[in-house]
């Protein structure tokens, strides 16, 4: 038997990805490389847009099309936030949600043995414990994702994951670190700890994402740890100090803005305003003064006036973020934006969007060249060019090395380098003379 996995999203998705992949590797099935000749096709989605709900749509019609024998799987935050409409897609032979994938295995095979369409998405309750998942390895991956948090209990008025995803609750710190310690014997030397809102790690249980860092900083062979998406409310002065005492912590800060105008910060249900997101951000630097700081801007929120907009590109400026990823507010329905009046015409959320963009792609050009006459250690990862070996430094700059052997990899060493150059979105450089900083 053979299966094919297609995924749709966030780090999490791709984690828990390779979680049921691993589930039915020790269970005879093998990984297909395609789509067209597999016997069972999983497709993880994801429904933060509903730009991301038409692509599962476009996908799955696309499959049932080219491999109409295959059984098809629809799972993840899509079904289980819109159920109603998931089970309306034909082309899925197994439509479920987010919680219990242990039990996807089992569906799988009864559909396979019976060819019988099987719905089968179960609510959330308010007092649900981590899902116990683990993965051993990320093929082909010279980092690797652990999960150690789900769920959201901040109801922004235009987000659906609450609803797709449940209550705050944690991975027990033992799991942590036994799951790090495996993948670290599988040779991951960087470890990316991620969650669907990371920042309220034990937040049920008196515990705090610091202490998941500093529990994964004392395995033995962790040579860099490395944070997803944080919400700013949540992230302190003492924390940060905290995290600047462990060496294998990467100076890499993604924290979600969303809206530099108070104004549309309310309307968001943010909890936060700019001044207090503005203050961390000036924390931030100085504690780790070659940190960078990313964040995500949403455009065209509704009730957002061109003055709103043009406060959050000054607060944006400001800030000199080093990335921004911009996208135009997308109607959910079932979320409280969906009926606020002022609605924004296309037309300008376009407009916006490309605005903020052109300032986002200005100040990350300033953030590179910033870079230029250090010397910054870089994991290098699996060259896809015969021209470069590529990799990140710890805050995360991609830089690249001429290769002057094509047939020499650098894949998964570390090794100081000299920026000398930045250009595009990454910069170059040579090795370092000196390799025992």
């Amino acid at each position: 038997m053979t299966v094919f996995f297609i995924t749709f999203g966030c780090k999490v998705n791709c984690y828990e990805t390779e979680c049921i992949k691993k589930m039915f590797l020790e269970n005879g099935f093998k990984v297909s490389e395609n789509s067209s000749d597999a016997d069972a096709v999983i497709i993880n989605s994801c429904t933060v847009t509903s730009a991301s709900d038409k692509k599962v749509r476009q996908t799955l019609r696309k499959i049932r099309n080219e491999n109409p024998s295959a059984l098809t799987v629809l799972t993840g935050c899509y079904p289980q936030a819109f159920r109603k409409e998931a089970e309306s897609l034909t082309e899925a032979d197994i439509v479920t949600g987010t919680k219990d994938r242990s039990a996807l295995l089992n569906l799988v095979l009864e559909g396979i043995e019976n060819r019988k369409r099987i719905v089968k998405v179960e609510p959330y309750d308010n007092h649900e414990t981590l899902e116990k998942m683990s993965c051993l390895s990320f093929e082909k991956k010279t980092r690797a994702f652990v999960k150690i948090q789900d769920g959201c209990n901040q109801f922004c008025s235009y987000c659906i994951i609450p609803y797709s995803r449940g209550r705050i609750r944690s991975k027990p710190l033992e799991d942590v670190v036994n799951e790090v310690t495996e993948l670290v014997a599988g040779g991951h030397q960087e470890i990316v700890l991620v969650g669907i809102n990371l920042a309220f790690y034990g937040a049920e249980s008196g515990l705090g994402l610091t202490d998941a860092v500093e529990a994964v900083s004392r395995i033995n062979g962790v040579k860099r740890i490395r944070l997803g998406s944080l919400e700013p409310e949540r992230i302190h002065e003492k924390d940060l100090v905290r995290l600047s005492n462990i060496p294998s912590f990467c100076p890499q800060f993604h924290l979600s803005l969303q809206s530099g105008c108070d104004k549309t910060l309310r309307d968001m249900n943010r909890k936060y305003t700019s001044a207090e997101y503005y203050e961390l951000v000036v924390k931030i630097r100085r504690i780790f003064p070659d940190a960078s700081v990313t964040t995500d801007v949403m455009v065209g929120f509704p009730g957002e006036t061109d003055e709103d907009f043009e406060e959050s590109l000054r607060f944006v400026n400001r800030t000199a973020f080093s990335k921004i990823h911009v996208f135009p507010y997308s109607v959910r329905s079932g979320t409280k934006a969906a009926s606020m009046s002022g609605q924004i015409d296309g037309r300008i959320k376009t407009e916006r969007a490309e605005k903020m963009t052109k300032l986002g792609d200005e100040l990350e050009k300033q953030f590179l060249i910033s870079q230029i006459g250090k010397t910054v250690p870089v994991l290098f990862e699996k060259e896809n060019c015969t021209d470069f070996h590529r990799g990140y430094s710890p805050n995360y700059t991609l830089v690249k090395i001429k290769r002057n052997n094509p047939l020499k990899s650098l894949r998964n060493s570390i090794f100081y380098v000299n920026i000398e150059e930045a250009v595009n979105d990454f910069c170059i450089g040579k090795i370092s003379d000196i390799q025992n900083k």
